[in-house]
């Protein structure tokens, strides 16, 4: 696994961009960000600290994927960590095999850290060496559309 680290300054509040996010107070906020990985891009499942959270979008087979994973800590408008433990395949959660363990307990955190109303959000995250390139292209877009969110 690849370490990446991607930040961004926000002209918002740490609360503001911490629940546009994470898509507390509606979820549309967090799938319109996450939209630059997947048009359909979503999550079923809670933020809270030890629960299960999947990553879900539909891909070019119409089939529903993505990432299983569960939260290790969550200290709000502060800091957030997701351990990805297995995959979401045709609907079906795969947490063991080949596949699986290219991503098993890979890390992806944000941290949040406000001064004189501007939030810092610095993402960390694990990435296989497949996707490293697309995580370089797309998260820098991500985190521009949450900005673009969270300044309305």
């Amino acid at each position: 696994m690849k370490h990446l680290q991607f930040k961004i300054s926000i002209n918002a509040s740490a609360e503001k961009v911490y629940t546009s996010m994470l898509g507390l107070d509606n979820k549309s906020t967090y799938e319109q960000w996450t939209a630059l990985f997947n048009p359909t891009s979503s999550f079923e499942g809670s933020w809270s600290k030890g629960e299960k959270i999947l990553f879900i979008g539909v891909d070019d087979k119409g089939e529903k994927g993505g990432l299983v994973s569960r939260i290790e800590e969550h200290i709000p408008m502060q800091f957030v960590s997701i351990q990805h433990r297995g995959l979401l395949v045709a609907g079906e959660e795969i947490t063991e095999g080949p596949e699986v363990e290219k991503w098993a307990n890979g890390l992806e955190n944000y941290s949040f850290e406000e001064k004189d109303g501007i939030t810092s959000v610095t993402v960390d995250l694990d990435s296989t060496d497949e996707f490293v390139d697309y995580m370089n292209e797309n998260y820098p877009k991500a985190l521009n559309k949450l900005k673009e969110i969270c300044e309305v």
